[in-house]
């Protein structure tokens, strides 16, 4: 089975479980993950993602396996607030 079939016949709590031990370095259950396994469940919680998952994260894989990211401009328009733009924080003079 290459690794369209298995991503398009896989559940999504087969993705949660890859998704897990890609980001932890475990299984759920507390198993380390070897280097080799976590390489291949990065690849397929990537595949999975293109494939199943609308993102509006700033950078993502597209479903056709390219790379979409958002330009600076558009994330400083989704980001921004209407007041003003440029502040991060506000302090008072203490």
């Amino acid at each position: 089975m290459d690794i369209i079939q298995l991503v398009e016949n896989m559940n999504e709590s087969m993705y949660l479980r890859l998704k897990h031990a890609v980001e932890t370095g475990k299984w759920p259950e507390g198993t380390e993950v070897d280097q080799p396994q976590r390489d291949s469940a990065l690849q397929i919680v990537m595949a999975y993602q293109a494939k199943h998952l609308d993102s509006n994260e700033m950078l993502t894989i597209g479903a056709d396996g390219t790379i979409v990211s958002e330009s600076k401009s558009a994330l400083k328009k989704k980001f921004s607030d209407s007041t003003d733009s440029n502040d991060i924080a506000r302090f008072s003079d203490l």
